[in-house]
């Protein structure tokens, strides 16, 4: 764990994982994005692990970007490939079969807080802070654009991105960036009951749910109903489901 960029620690169904760069502030260095997109995909595929929690070690989750590996010698191809690598990440949390989520103790800026939007789910600290600051260094943050849009309704999360200026933990809440605010010394056992509650579901509900959630945001109405509907009846006939309605039909 001293040595390890990102550490590991299973509680029964929940995986629970840490980024471990703290002097650093957790920046999303091409090191730190390899790390913990490989662990992403193993645990992907573990049946037993119902829910991740990602979190971070001490004050902030994460600074984004680390700017040493965005200096004047990397080329054009170079930051394609930097960016290339984070979109990669950002779209392995999505497509996991698993719910994330995103346990945010301190400041969260720039790809930190693309990251918090991606998790499926996020709990925050009332102590956490919120930035897209790329633009404070003549960046506009187009990659934490996609996640932070796909949240927050549009102008709050306009003004985010062409400001650069924080935002606290309540704010968030409201404008849809996290789900939970909780006192610090609350975070922990809020994030475990709201990990724990998802562990208790349906492994293959929740998996097929996630999927299709994230889908049908892409797709028209009509053809969002088409794709539910087929996944809905496809769930309702499995196991899980066949004997909930079972034990609901003989209490009717």
């Amino acid at each position: 764990m001293d040595d390890a960029l990102v550490g590991i620690e299973r509680r029964g169904p929940i995986v629970y994982l840490t980024l471990n760069r703290a002097a650093k502030y957790n920046v999303l260095s091409a090191a730190m994005i390899a790390e913990l997109k490989g662990i992403l995909e193993q645990i992907g595929s573990d049946r037993a692990a119902r829910v991740i929690v990602l979190a971070a070690h001490g004050r902030a989750f994460s600074a984004g970007h680390d700017l040493t590996e965005m200096g004047p010698d990397v080329t054009l191809d170079g930051m394609r490939d930097l960016f290339s690598a984070c979109s990669d990440l950002m779209m392995t949390i999505q497509r996991l079969p698993q719910p994330v989520i995103a346990r945010v103790q301190g400041v969260a800026t720039a790809a930190g807080c693309q990251l918090v939007a991606t998790c499926d789910l996020a709990v925050a600290s009332s102590d956490a802070r919120f930035a897209v600051s790329g633009i404070n260094l003549g960046l506009f943050c187009s990659t934490p654009a996609v996640a932070i849009s796909r949240n927050m309704l549009q102008k709050p999360a306009l003004e985010m991105l062409l400001t650069g200026e924080f935002i606290d933990a309540q704010t968030a809440r409201e404008r849809g960036l996290v789900n939970r605010v909780v006192p610090p010394d609350a975070l922990d056992a809020e994030v475990e009951n709201l990990a724990t509650t998802i562990a208790s579901k349906s492994p293959d509900a929740v998996a097929a749910g996630k999927r299709l959630f994230y889908q049908q945001r892409e797709l028209t109405v009509d053809a969002a109903y088409r794709r539910a509907s087929d996944v809905m009846a496809q769930n309702a006939i499995l196991g899980d489901a066949q004997m909930g309605i079972a034990r609901f039909a003989k209490r009717s």
